[in-house]
């Protein structure tokens, strides 16, 4: 039992992932390989939770709205995706739209960075339309 122990102990235990810095301007863009657009289709979630009521956006005079999410992205030298955060918006349900969306634009489509260790990079979504 002892051996086993101190055999456990010998093992080299993963490095914890960095934090996310709390200065997200510094952070690297994320290197996408192909960029993606948000569609009209993608758009259209978001316009309906502003005309719910259930997200707080300001209300343009002319009718043209843009709604803006940042969001951190922890990838892993492999280039997988380890956790994305959203910039608090005041509307959770777009923030985790944002989230997903981001998820699926970067699966398969990164940039090797060659670092050695995870990495936090940036990247917005945003959604543009008119009333």
């Amino acid at each position: 039992m002892i051996l086993a122990l101190l055999l456990m102990q010998a093992e080299p235990q993963p490095a914890p992932p960095p934090a996310l810095p709390s200065d997200w301007s510094a952070m690297i863009q994320l290197p996408y390989v192909a960029p993606r657009q948000v569609t009209p289709q993608v758009t259209r979630f978001v316009a309906s939770e502003i005309a719910a009521g259930r997200c707080a956006a300001p209300r343009p005079g002319d009718g043209h709205y843009v709604v803006r999410v940042d969001v951190a992205t922890l990838v892993g030298t492999d280039g997988a995706v380890r956790r994305i955060v959203p910039h608090a918006i005041g509307c959770p349900t777009v923030e985790q739209y944002a989230v997903g969306l981001v998820t699926g634009f970067a699966r398969g489509n990164l940039i090797p960075s060659g670092r050695t260790g995870e990495t936090w990079y940036r990247t917005s979504i945003v959604f543009d339309w008119r009333e």
